[in-house]
């Protein structure tokens, strides 16, 4: 099940070769989604469980796909996927699709979603396509969730709406930083992210 290719195909992307801190996809949503955790984690689940659908669907079909319409039946498997998965959302936590808006829509044309489907799922069997659907997924979830909780964390005291700066910082004068909540801030949060992973892996730097 659980072969040297298969492991790759799901650990590599959780660290070796991340999608964000890596190859640096994805980072438009990073940017947009990761001001608190909650919307975050939601639209990581998300672009997990479109990725490892979408790649399982395209290896299935992958010898019958014309090579000149294949972007095209890729776009209609992801946006049918999104939709279910937007619906999915507006039926269950209607709220958080609200605060996430027309991100979960732009899943369709998430990089890192496209670059899998055409550099794995179309050369690969269901179950490793699976596998780096999931990995993928995984390590844009985790760079997600780190971001939003130090954002959330240091913008509005909280982790998940809970408070976790307690009142008597405030009492003795600390302030929440406003600007940890605002888009730039979420791409210097990355930036450093990337930093810290590439000093501690300097073959990265080789490549």
């Amino acid at each position: 099940m659980l072969s040297k290719k298969n492991k790759e195909a799901l650990f590599n992307p959780l660290s070796k070769d991340n999608p964000v801190l890596v190859q640096i996809l994805g980072i438009c949503s990073t940017l947009a989604v990761t001001a608190s955790m909650e919307p975050a984690i939601v639209m990581g689940i998300s672009v997990i469980a479109v990725m490892a659908l979408s790649n399982v669907i395209i290896s299935f079909i992958r010898k019958s796909i014309p090579t000149t319409i294949r972007i095209i039946v890729q776009l209609v498997v992801v946006a049918a996927l999104v939709i279910i998965v937007q619906q999915f959302l507006i039926a269950f936590d209607y709220d958080v699709s609200k605060q996430l808006s027309v991100f979960i829509g732009l899943i369709i044309t998430n990089c890192i979603l496209m670059g899998r489907l055409e550099a794995f799922a179309l050369n690969n069997r269901p179950w490793p396509s699976f596998l780096d659907g999931i990995g993928n997924g995984l390590g844009y979830t985790i760079i997600l969730v780190i971001v939003a909780a130090v954002r959330e964390l240091f913008g509005s005291g909280t982790l998940m709406g809970f408070q976790v700066i307690p009142q008597w910082c405030y009492d003795h004068g600390y302030e929440n930083n406003g600007l940890m909540i605002l888009p730039p801030m979420a791409l210097i949060t990355v930036a450093c992210i990337i930093w810290v992973h590439r000093a501690r892996n300097p073959e990265l730097m080789e490549n």
